[in-house]
């Protein structure tokens, strides 16, 4: 039997960050990681191996080689049983490893709903991280031309984008009233859309799939208002579920939506164990309900936690809950979403105020590479704090977007960003006199003053 000091299961970003933050934090601990496959894939690639890049091989990550640079070993087999009074974990292969700390990260897996009639036929697919199922997938779409994508997350919109631009015809259907529902405002969805429609991909909302048809393959769908589509693939892109047996089967305790109950440490309930990524569990920072929130950035933050905090508290290093930080491009456009949305908050009963700013992200405008820029800011009411934020724009706007996120994660207030002191450039920045991030600041600091005064 093997021994080390800790044991981490799963191989993609939330494992690898806290195998390698432990290590830095633990240097005189032995850290084992474990994964089920030799090759990893970076999760948020993936909708871009079916375009943009030229193989899968191009979207992998080399964890043995990351692994071993930082004096961690690594080796490929799957644990099929946790012992945690005896702290042994039992493999696939018949090895068994005693741990002394361990951490569980075993991801998730995508969602093939149960309801779905015709999800079993050939060329229905889901989108796992697993690349032989993505390098077969890709390989029996090419001979193929029409794709249904169902499900116009994140995942769904980029996949439709990528596969388009591949020359397929794609339709991509959402059964909420928009794409992107849960994410963005009606203002920012809406041109979302527009951009998704002018770049070739028939966009269907409010009219989720029904059905799937066909003999042995693919023929067609059916909607739920009747409408029938002759399709030759479908792609199910309709969320992940917490890949949590593995722990609900050793008597590790996981909550009703089958997510490992964690602190703000990334304990859970057993002594020694600890669960990161997908697979653990999460509260919304703003309005700490449970959320079912799955990002690498966030997986991440939980597994820098982890790791600092495996052989002694690091009272002050704790994880208050995911702010839900998404971002991605169409095109030369980039768009992403920090925190609550205006519609999410008034469901939660957050009382808000909003200032949305349109501007120009180079100054003068007609700059080379310049492009229209869009913010809205979300702030509690009666507060001023931060809690969501929008953004469209360049390239530039994922990295906007991290900035609101660090705002709603400091409980920055409209007063704080309105005296931020930024540097600007003509070529790489928006005019410092209409930063449009300060200007929807300024926005909702002048509808909370008028509100003053009328009270």
């Amino acid at each position: 039997m093997k021994n080390t000091d800790v044991l981490i299961i799963g191989g993609s970003a939330a494992g690898m960050v806290a195998a390698i933050t432990g290590k830095s934090h633990w240097p005189d601990k032995e850290f084992t990681l474990v994964k089920k496959q030799k090759d990893m894939m970076v999760p948020c690639g993936i909708p871009y191996i079916f375009g943009t890049l030229e193989s899968i091989d191009k979207n992998l990550m080399p964890v043995d080689a990351v692994m071993k640079n930082n004096g961690i070993s690594s080796l490929v087999d799957e644990a099929v049983e946790i012992n945690t009074k005896d702290k042994v974990v039992a493999f696939v292969s018949g090895e068994k490893i005693k741990y002394q700390k361990l951490i569980i990260a075993t991801g998730s897996t995508p969602v093939k709903p149960k309801w779905l009639k015709g999800a079993d036929l050939e060329n229905v697919f889901i989108i796992p991280k697993d690349r032989y199922y993505l390098d077969e997938m890709k390989s029996k779409l090419s001979g193929l031309k029409n794709v249904a994508v169902i499900g116009a997350g994140f995942i769904g919109v980029e996949l439709s984008d990528e596969l388009t631009k591949h020359g397929y015809k794609v339709t991509l259907i959402e059964k909420l009233p928009h794409i992107l529902d849960l994410a963005f405002d009606i203002e920012l969805t809406e041109k979302i859309h527009e951009m998704l429609v002018a770049r070739g991909v028939n966009v269907i909302v409010g009219n989720g799939i029904s059905k799937v048809l066909g003999d042995q393959k693919v023929e067609a769908i059916e909607l739920e208002d009747g409408q029938r589509i002759n399709m030759d693939a479908v792609v199910l892109s309709m969320g992940y579920k917490p890949n949590s047996g593995l722990a609900k089967s050793s008597d590790i305790y996981v909550d009703e939506d089958n997510f490992i109950a964690v602190d703000e440490y990334m304990r859970t309930h057993v002594k020694d164990i600890f669960s990161v990524g997908d697979c653990a569990q999460k509260r919304d920072f703003v309005t700490r309900r449970r959320v079912a929130t799955m990002l690498a950035s966030t997986a991440c933050a939980e597994a820098r936690i982890a790791g600092m905090n495996l052989f002694n508290l690091h009272v002050v290093k704790t994880f208050s809950g995911t702010i839900a930080i998404y971002s991605t491009a169409i095109g030369d456009t980039g768009f992403g979403t920090a925190g609550v949305t205006e519609q999410r908050a008034e469901q939660e009963g957050i009382s808000t105020v909003t200032g949305i700013f349109e501007g120009i992200n180079r100054h003068p405008g007609n700059l080379p590479g310049s492009h229209k820029q869009i913010v809205k800011l979300i702030s509690a009411k009666n507060s001023g704090v931060i809690i969501g934020g929008e953004v469209i724009g360049g390239y530039e706007a994922g990295e906007l977007t991290n900035v609101i996120g660090l705002a709603i994660q400091n409980s920055m207030t409209v007063n704080s960003l309105l005296s931020m002191q930024i540097g600007t450039h003509p070529c790489l920045t928006a005019s410092p006199a209409a930063y449009p991030l300060i200007k929807a600041a300024e926005i909702i600091a002048n509808k909370m003053m008028k509100n003053m005064k009328e009270v």
